[in-house]
């Protein structure tokens, strides 16, 4: 191991739906966290492991975006994301462009302002607005807090993303994990994730946030290259999961075809897979299904 050799935990905040998993699945070079327009897609802190044998290796935690809780599982996610704060070497925040600073941001900063972690700031979907306007959104941003470094880019596009300004701040060290890892996710709780944004793709606005995913059955067949997962949709009202069957089936099967492709991809073999719905009323506020669904405010 170099003596130059750096290693850190770096957290990803921000409100939902700036583009924080897209920026992490590029940083990585590889989907890990699943995206989506909808806010809410990210429920649980991921961790993904970026390896740089010459400069060092970076431990991202995808966190839940900072919003204010409607429920319980609102307040589990906001818990989730504060958490990290003051447990990482590096936090990134990722903001859109723009000038006003709403009380979002503001509850943020306040929440930056408990912590001694340098912060970078990076400025997302640059890519969207005029190159003279930048530097307004900067300096409107440099006024409120003292970051580290403020970089603008675009997830979306991979502009002006590098890992280069975040190891100028992690500490020297050895490596968490071996080079190998990418994540520390079992491969059940990808998979669910999969069918989990997928059905975020394919559904109405107000379903999605509604639902959760769990693996049933997940078997390799002895001497075949097949796995057979079952998987069930867990959603909260009898009219929802007519929508998600859809009619004669078609949404669930679109659903899980669109599924199948990525899981055959990420796990390099044929997948047989089954989607069953079921209605669980509230649990969003129950803390027992949140538990049994992997949201347990004990791991936090």
């Amino acid at each position: 191991m170099k003596d130059n050799f750096k290693s850190g935990f770096v957290t990803i905040i921000g409100r939902p739906n700036v583009g924080k998993s897209t920026l992490m699945n590029h940083l990585i070079g590889q989907k890990i966290a699943i995206t989506s327009n909808k806010p809410q897609t990210t429920r649980n802190r991921i961790q993904t492991v970026y390896t740089d044998m010459e400069r060092g290796q970076i431990v991202f935690l995808d966190t839940p975006g900072i919003h204010q809780a409607k429920n319980k599982l609102g307040e589990y996610m906001v818990n989730v994301a504060e958490h990290t704060l003051s447990e990482v070497d590096v936090i990134l925040w990722l903001v859109e462009p723009s000038t006003f600073i709403g009380a979002g941001e503001q509850h943020i900063i306040k929440q930056l302002k408990k912590t001694k972690t340098p912060v970078i700031l990076i400025i997302n979907k640059v890519d969207t607005v005029e190159r003279e306007k930048i530097l307004e959104y900067i300096d409107a941003y440099r006024k409120v807090f003292d970051f580290a470094e403020i970089v603008p880019a675009s997830a979306l596009r991979e502009q002006n993303l590098d890992t280069v300004v975040i190891f100028k701040y992690l500490p020297y060290g050895p490596m968490f994990y071996d080079e190998e890892t990418v994540t520390d996710q079992p491969e059940r709780a990808i998979v669910a994730e999969i069918i989990r944004e997928k059905a975020l793709h394919a559904l109405d606005d107000e379903i999605p946030h509604g639902i959760a995913v769990y693996i049933d059955r997940m078997k390799e067949r002895r001497g075949q290259n097949i796995i057979d997962i079952d998987a069930t949709i867990v959603c909260e009202r009898d009219s929802h999961k007519g929508i998600i069957i859809g009619k004669g089936g078609s949404m669930l099967k679109k659903i899980g075809s669109n599924a199948r492709y990525e899981m055959e991809r990420l796990l390099d073999t044929q997948v047989n897979l089954k989607l069953w719905v079921k209605v669980r009323k509230d649990w969003r506020d129950s803390e027992l299904m949140m538990k049994n669904f992997g949201y347990n405010k004990d791991d936090i």
